[in-house]
Parts: structure tokens; C-alpha cells; sequence
């Protein structure tokens, strides 16, 4: 029954004085990541807002985010670094352009190395 008491969910819609009313929420639907060879990813290095540390910013990835977040995992485990997957960007901690522009090549991706 809580699934139908979520109200947080609800918040700013107008409610139904009709009893049998049943609140349906809309569904976005998940993006349809395309094949890697149609993906054009660029890797740059970013030092703003960051305390002056640097970070590989990978940029450009269109489709899901459950895909984004498996293709940043597989680069933080074969760069051996830290960082995060979101809003269609793959931030990695240090400087690795070279390296990470080779493995996106080397998984099929069309990956160019910016500034």
C-alpha cells in the first residue's frame, strides 16, 4: 500500500474530488544508448571549481544512464582511479587523456583527446 501513498511524488498536482480517481504518473522513458562506434566522446582536462586538482572530463556520451555508469566503472577500474558518471560525463581523478582516449579507441568508441 505504500507504493500508493507516495505523496512526495505528487507534489503540485491538483487532486480529483471523484473517489474511484486513481493518480497515474507518466513514465520517462530510458534512452536508447547507441553502439559504441557511433558514440563521439572527447576527453579533456579540467581544473575549475575543483580545489586545483585536475580530472579527466569525458564528454558527448548519448543513451542511458545504467550504460554511462557501466562504461566509467570499466574506465576507473582499468585507469585504477576514482571519479563519477553523470548528466552524460565521466569524470576521472588525474590526468590520464592519453590513456583513456587509447581505451575508448581500443572498446570501439570514436574518442578525440581535447585541450
Amino acid at each position: 500500500m505504500k507504493g500508493d501513498n507516495d505523496w512526495k511524488a505528487r507534489l503540485g498536482v491538483v487532486y480529483s474530488t471523484d473517489p474511484g480517481f486513481k493518480y497515474a504518473e507518466e513514465k520517462a522513458e530510458e534512452a536508447v544508448t547507441p553502439e559504441p562506434g557511433k558514440q563521439r566522446l572527447t576527453v579533456t582536462i579540467d581544473r575549475r571549481n575543483r580545489g586545483g586538482k585536475q580530472v579527466t572530463l569525458i564528454s558527448g556520451f548519448k543513451g542511458a544512464a545504467s550504460d554511462l555508469a557501466a562504461l566509467g566503472k570499466e574506465l576507473k577500474v582499468r585507469c585504477g582511479v576514482g571519479g563519477s558518471a553523470k548528466d552524460g560525463e565521466i569524470t576521472l581523478q588525474g590526468d590520464l587523456r592519453d590513456k583513456v582516449t587509447a581505451l575508448l579507441l581500443e572498446m570501439g568508441y570514436k574518442a578525440k583527446r581535447g585541450n
